[in-house]
Order: structure tokens, then C-alpha cells, then sequence
């Protein structure tokens, strides 16, 4: 049996995670309180049925503070109990919440006489800390679309298969801010710039002709060697340590070039080793419909 717990802030996207995992098969259920947790848990292992084996349980801040603080210790026993569970946390920033309020006219959960729509998401990042402490995979959907979101989902949560860790090299331009859900940030920005070469400009670390150039370059060709030994060494710390996800992000400047150059050689050197390696281009995806 597996069982994922999705929580996260409210309009950063958990119902569109569920909904993924709900349309690859999962057995869903969402809201439930946290107290009940373990008990739901052990009445699906008694049950023994094919529907279950594979279970997502939504959790909110809907929730007594006391019970929510019991959720990191119902995950050790179900782990220790040999039930594979991991806890999945969504967040985005404050403005985003702000404006996604704005446009869909939803009321938040925690609003009530005297709490505004600020103090309601406040509130919720301090109920909510002992679940995103004991996340083993934090997700920003700041600047994720819902197709990313779901894409995310797919490919980092139902593809994991036990005793494997899902590695994301995700490239990101300084200029925009820094992704909220990285494990190790490197930066960039030291090394030759594409973008000052006219013909280069309009492209990215996706064509060939910026390959030709920062593959020119020693210093590129160091730094990336690098961070690959950097990371040669810490996986197997993550692997001994039983963390299932790690999420690596690289920035340069605008996200268009020097940072998408190196994901994507990193996502190929590390992808034999460890299959469910992906690669993600927050900058170059931009734009785009919003989780």
C-alpha cells in the first residue's frame, strides 16, 4: 500500500493536485480531519482491497491545531510500519494567493468577522507548519501553470517507484525571484552570457548555437563538473537519509540561457543513474495559465 498526503495552502493548487492523482488511479479523499488519519489508514489496510493500495488524503488548515501537529507522528508510524507514505506540500507566494482570491471570487477557508483575506493566509502558513516541515516534496506553484502542476504530479509523485528518488533540475532567472521548493540553489550569473551576442539573444539553452557557445567555454564546462560532483556526493546522503524527492535549481539572469543549458546537461548526466530524473525551465514556461 501507498499512501500521499496532500496539503498545502488554499489557491495553491491541492485540488489540482488530487484531481491529477484521482484521474491516474488513485483513491482520493479530501478534507478529511486530521485525527482521523490513522484511523482511515487502518481501516483501508483491514479492507484489503485493490482500491486502496493506492491512496491520496487531502488535509487543510480546517483542522485543530493540535491534530495537525500530530500528522508528523502518524507518518513515522506508517513508514515504520512498512507503508510507503509521503507528504506533498503546496505553497505559493502571498500575491499570488492574493490575486487568484481576486479573480475567482472564492471565499478563503480561515476569512471570518475581523480576519481578512491576508491575515486568513497567514494564519494558514502558521497551522499548516508541521505538515510543511515533515514534507518530503515542496512544491511552488507561483509561477506553475495547472497543466504544469499536474505534469509535476504525474511525473514526480505517481512514476516514483519505491526505493528510487525523483530529481528535479529546474532553471530559473534571478530577475523573477527565487523558487520557493529548491533543495540547492546554484547561481549562474558568473559565467559568459549569451545574451550580449545579438544572434543569440532571442534564443535559449535549448539551441544548439547557445550550446556551441557556452560549451566554448572552460569556465562553463568547470562549473558544470562542479555542481555534478557536488551532487554525486549528497544524493546518497538524501538516498541513506530516506528522502524520496530533491529538487536542484540553477539561475542566471533571465532564465532563458546559461541556466537552461546546464539543467539540461545535469537532467542527462544524472538520468542514467537515476531514472526519474526530470527537467523544468521555470523562465522559458512563463507566461502561461496559472495553478
Amino acid at each position: 500500500m501507498r499512501v500521499i498526503i496532500v496539503s498545502g495552502l488554499s489557491g495553491s493548487g491541492k485540488s489540482v493536485a488530487l484531481r491529477m492523482l484521482e484521474d491516474l488511479g488513485w483513491y482520493c479523499i479530501d478534507n478529511i480531519p486530521a485525527g482521523l488519519l490513522n484511523d482511515f489508514v487502518s481501516h483501508t489496510i483491514r479492507a484489503a482491497e485493490d482500491m486502496y493500495a493506492k491512496t491520496a488524503i487531502g488535509l487543510d488548515a480546517r483542522n485543530r491545531p493540535a491534530e495537525l501537529n500530530m500528522v508528523p507522528n502518524v507518518v513515522r508510524d506508517l513508514r515504520k510500519s512498512g507503508i510507503g507514505c509521503d507528504v506533498i506540500y503546496l505553497h505559493s507566494d502571498e500575491y499570488v494567493l492574493l490575486r487568484r482570491y481576486g479573480e475567482t471570487r472564492r471565499r478563503h477557508p480561515l476569512t471570518r468577522d475581523g480576519v481578512d483575506l491576508r491575515d486568513a493566509i497567514s494564519e494558514e502558513r502558521r497551522l499548516l507548519e508541521p505538515l510543511s516541515y515533515t514534507a518530503d516534496l515542496v512544491i511552488d506553484t507561483s509561477r506553475t501553470s495547472v497543466h504544469e502542476l499536474r505534469e509535476l504530479i504525474r511525473a514526480r509523485v505517481e512514476q516514483r517507484q519505491d526505493g528510487e528518488i525523483s530529481l528535479l533540475f529546474e532553471s530559473f532567472g534571478f530577475k523573477h525571484g527565487l523558487p520557493g521548493d529548491a533543495d540547492f540553489v546554484f547561481d549562474a550569473r558568473t559565467l559568459p552570457n549569451p545574451y550580449w551576442d545579438p544572434a543569440l539573444q532571442p534564443l535559449s539553452g535549448l539551441d544548439a548555437e547557445v550550446i556551441a557557445f557556452l560549451e566554448s567555454h572552460d569556465s562553463v564546462r568547470d562549473y558544470l563538473g562542479d555542481i555534478e560532483q557536488f551532487l554525486a556526493r549528497r544524493i546518497p546522503e538524501y538516498q541513506r537519509a530516506n528522502r524520496s524527492y530533491l529538487t536542484v535549481a540553477i539561475g542566471c539572469t533571465g532564465g532563458q540561457h546559461r541556466s537552461v543549458y546546464l539543467v539540461e546537461r545535469l537532467k542527462e548526466r544524472f538520468a542514467a543513474s537515476h531514472p526519474q530524473t526530470i527537467a523544468r525551465h521555470a523562465s522559458l514556461l512563463a507566461g502561461k495559465g496559472r495553478a
